[in-house]
């Protein structure tokens, strides 16, 4: 057997690339960082922290104002309901009268019309008289409580609550109820 000499392909020569590194003659100064973008970074972050500070102390004070604004929101609330309550007693039809009342007016319990299409008077001529059949002054029916301290327009050192009658001043026995004369009677509690 013979053997064969290996054949191997031609290969060409690689040209060597240039090389483009030289020599340099003197070496460059080493650079510095820049002190100015040191700087500038700092005061950023210290301006950045100090916003979020400032912000978060005017959010902290709008909270209390806020806080601060309901709580005069609910005394205000509580103020309107106590008007309302004082302004539906001053407009009770008791107080009206104990002020007419007071004026001199009475309730005359024969009231008279008069006829718009001819002018006739229909009813009672003449004028209630000088006594009023209710005492809206003195002692009421039922009491008040809006208005019982209340002094009267028209006689300030007057109010609709009088003194309760009591059975020994009518002239009857402790334990007999009061007669019923003008409405019902209220109770005594003490």
């Amino acid at each position: 057997m013979s053997t064969a000499p290996a054949v191997h392909p031609l290969r060409r020569p690689v040209d060597a690339p240039e090389r483009r590194l030289h020599a340099v003659a003197e070496p460059d100064r080493k650079r510095r960082p820049k002190l100015l973008y040191g700087i500038i970074a700092l005061l950023g972050a210290f301006a950045i922290t100090g916003a979020q500070m400032a912000l978060s102390v005017l959010i902290t004070q709008t909270s209390y104002d806020i806080a601060e604004l309901t709580s005069q929101q609910r005394d205000l609330t509580y103020q309107k309901q106590i008007l309302a309550d004082e302004l539906a007693g001053l407009s009770s039809p008791q107080y009206l009268a104990a002020n007419a009342a007071a004026l001199g007016m009475v309730i005359d319990e024969t009231p008279a019309y008069l006829r718009l299409s001819d002018g006739a008077v229909i009813g009672a001529e003449e004028a209630a008289g000088t006594v009023s059949s209710v005492d809206a002054i003195g002692r009421g029916a039922v009491e008040n409580a809006l208005i019982s301290e209340t002094p009267l327009v028209t006689a300030p050192d007057a109010t609709i609550a009088g003194d309760p009658v009591t059975a020994e001043e009518m002239g009857l026995a402790a334990d007999t109820p009061l007669p019923v004369t003008d409405g019902l009677p209220t109770p005594a509690t003490r």
